[in-house]
């Protein structure tokens, strides 16, 4: 690791350490993993390697949380198709607005914008911050392939996308994932290792994993499982804002892990999210 990447690491197990309201494994929830998910490219061609859904359980009276309950309203603003122009709404933009506020003194949130100031990466009042992940995470731009704002960071990587008649891009945050299984709209297909990945477990933070959403596949992606709203936007934040476009290797807790943080100009997150290197 390099010095920058053992600094992220410190801050990360700060996070980590002080997400007050993650989920515990087994108590609060439980996944079922089943087999392997096979090599697709299709969602009906038969390499299925779980027959059940992936959450047996989730205890909802998390979502009555603050950041959780302000995290979900925003699920339902964004046209799911890349290259759809989309439209925020007033209501819509007092919901974005909303979010920030009830993640934004929270302890995670705050240890990151210590850091960040320190850093000299965002500014010190509240207020300035506040605009700046806006802009970040909210702000609209043309995805690949558009000539019209139809995405933004937040939609690519907590909603999730679909591109074409086959894909899912992005679409990396559990809350959705359990949601939208329980309205039927996700199968799951089985969890995801090879020979630079470990065998996920069912009583881990991270789970690599395949799946179909509206008729679309998503071969490989990753997730954090059973994390707050907080904890993710302020790790993805500090990653993408000290290290743009790059693959940062932090190790906290029991896990050694590569975020992937993409920038669009410099501007605005393209995509985020975590990949499992081993266990500690």
């Amino acid at each position: 690791m390099t010095e920058k990447d053992l600094h992220l690491s410190a801050m990360a197990q700060e996070l980590w350490d002080n997400d007050m309201s993650r989920l515990q494994p087994g108590l609060d929830y439980k996944i079922s993993l089943q087999g392997k998910a096979g090599l697709t490219q299709s969602c009906n061609d038969g390499k299925d390697g779980a027959a059940l859904p992936l959450f047996t359980f989730v205890n909802e009276n998390i979502f009555k949380k603050e950041t959780f309950s302000a995290f979900i309203s925003l699920l339902d603003n964004y046209e799911s198709d890349a290259g759809e122009p989309e439209v925020v709404t007033p209501e819509e933009e007092a919901e974005n607005h909303k979010f920030l506020e009830s993640i934004i003194n929270t302890p995670p949130m705050k240890i990151a914008h210590r850091y960040l100031v320190e850093k000299q990466l965002s500014p010190k009042t509240t207020g300035e911050f506040k605009q700046q992940l806006y802009r970040i995470w909210f702000e609209l731009y043309a995805r690949r392939g558009s000539s019209r704002p139809d995405s933004s960071g937040f939609e690519h990587v907590f909603v999730g996308e679909t591109r074409g008649g086959r894909t899912v891009i992005g679409f990396h945050n559990w809350i959705q994932l359990y949601l939208q299984e329980k309205l039927g709209h996700i199968d799951y297909k089985g969890y995801s290792a090879n020979a630079n990945s470990p065998k996920p477990d069912d009583n881990k933070h991270i789970l690599a994993l395949q799946f179909s959403w509206k008729n679309r596949i998503k071969s490989k992606g990753s997730i954090f499982i059973g994390v707050s709203p907080e904890f993710e936007f302020a790790l993805y934040t500090l990653c993408f804002l000290t290290s743009p476009n790059e693959r940062v290797k932090v190790s906290f807790s029991l896990y050694e892990v590569e975020i992937v943080c993409h920038h669009y100009n410099q501007k605005h997150i393209s995509t985020t999210y975590p990949v499992l290197t081993k266990y500690l």
